[in-house]
């Protein structure tokens, strides 16, 4: 069995244990051969997985070169995107993969402190890594050297999950954004250099410790390597999957049982955007191939929305859910959200006043980069998006007040 992330038991038998984690993958390997981790996973060309797709060895390179010996990491499994349930599966199903993860990086970057930082809703991936600790607790001459280690659980939040939030979280309570400088890997948790990395980037660093960089790169089908977990909606068999990056998107929707092609779909998620069917279907999913394209990786999310759902209406939906959950520190995320998510409802629902269509495409454009945050430009991009591919559609229902399918489906948020 190819050793990959989600090898091994079925994620439906729930978490794997200590002994038959071990006895899959074998225990990390020794302290010596650890000493070069960084410039592996360099060599491995591994991207982070919360959605920027940051190079992990840079990204720990920067926090280890600050630390001094004093960083904190904070393995993020926030996951407060509405579409994605990787980080939560893995979290439930491999919790000792995450921890491996989150002990090479404590050693990697020179830390005291480790933090798990658990959305509030995923109760199960909480209880996993709880008893999975207490597993590791029992044998601790078998583990790494020990450093506190506490789990944290926001409460459910959209932003809750962007790294200065989360360390913002940690320090104050409040889990939103830090606009200023410095960054967490600059001053952190309790003002320390901060690695904030994401559960699923966790994972692949424990796998790339054990069996190389080379090893990582054997998978991949485009211009990056390795594989990545994406949610997939939309299909007979929604769920969870982990694919080599280069999967196109018709593939993907063959494994999970979409019943016809060429519909639009929604890549990343709400922070995401809508790519038009028949340029979706041949597309890999990888994020150079995506970025030259003009759309995104992000989270991993892959919804296939069908020709028979009103992308208006799912758009104002998604509009009203980003308006809801920004937070609320600057004008453009308070009133400029707001707006767009009132304007979208009204051509919904039929209620368009005249120039709101008109608008709309004016807020597509100016309001992204003015945020405090980057809140605003994921759901202008959304927007921008949907704009371009269901173009008739958002004249139909300004001009005519009526939608043109006969059924409006909206995407799941659960």
């Amino acid at each position: 069995m190819i050793p990959r992330v989600l090898a091994g038991p079925s994620p439906a038998a729930g978490a794997e244990p200590l002994a038959g984690h071990r006895a899959r993958l074998g225990d990390l390997p020794g302290r010596a051969d650890r000493a070069h981790l960084i410039g592996m996973l360099d060599s491995a060309g591994l991207l982070g997985r919360g959605g920027a797709g940051f190079p992990v060895g840079r990204k720990w390179g920067s926090v280890a070169g600050r630390a001094n010996g004093d960083a904190v990491v904070l393995a993020n499994g926030a996951e407060g995107e509405p579409l994605s349930h990787k980080d939560r599966v893995l979290m439930a199903s491999r919790p000792h993969l995450v921890l491996d993860g989150l002990e090479l990086a404590v050693e990697a970057v020179g830390a005291q402190r480790a933090v798990l930082y658990v959305g509030s809703e995923h109760s199960r991936a909480r209880a996993a890594l709880e008893h999975a600790l207490a597993e590791r607790a029992a044998e601790r001459s078998r583990t790494l050297p020990r450093v506190p280690t506490t789990i944290v659980s926001p409460p459910v939040s959209y932003v809750a999950g962007e790294e200065s939030a989360a360390v913002h979280f940690v320090n104050t309570g409040d889990p939103r954004p830090v606009t200023v400088p410095p960054r967490p890997f600059e001053k952190g948790i309790g003002g320390r250099p901060t690695l904030v990395q994401n559960v699923e980037s966790l994972a692949h660093v424990a796998l790339v410790a054990r069996f190389g960089d080379a090893w990582y790169r054997e998978a991949g089908r485009a211009g990056t390597p390795g594989t990545a977990l994406v949610t997939a909606t939309g299909g007979a068999r929604p769920g969870v999957l982990e694919i080599d990056f280069g999967t196109t998107i018709g593939e993907l929707a063959r494994l999970v049982g979409v019943a016809s092609e060429g519909g639009p779909v929604l890549l990343g998620g709400y922070f995401g955007g809508i790519v038009a069917g028949t340029d979706a279907w041949s597309l890999p999913l990888d994020p150079a191939v995506l970025r030259a394209q003009g759309s995104g990786f992000g989270a991993g999310v892959v919804a296939f929305l069908g020709d028979d759902t009103c992308g208006v209406t799912t758009t104002a939906r998604i509009m009203d859910y980003m308006a809801g959950s920004s937070a609320a520190q600057c004008g453009p995320c308070v009133f400029g959200l707001r707006a767009i998510a009132d304007s979208s409802a009204r051509i919904a629902t039929g209620q368009a006043h005249r120039d709101d269509l008109t608008r709309l495409r004016g807020w597509s454009q100016s309001i992204a980069g003015r945020g405090a945050c980057r809140m605003p430009d994921g759901a202008t991009g959304l927007l921008a998006s949907s704009l371009r591919v269901y173009e008739a559609d958002w004249a139909s229902h300004q001009h005519h007040r009526r939608c043109s399918l006969r059924r409006a489906a909206a995407v799941a948020t659960a």
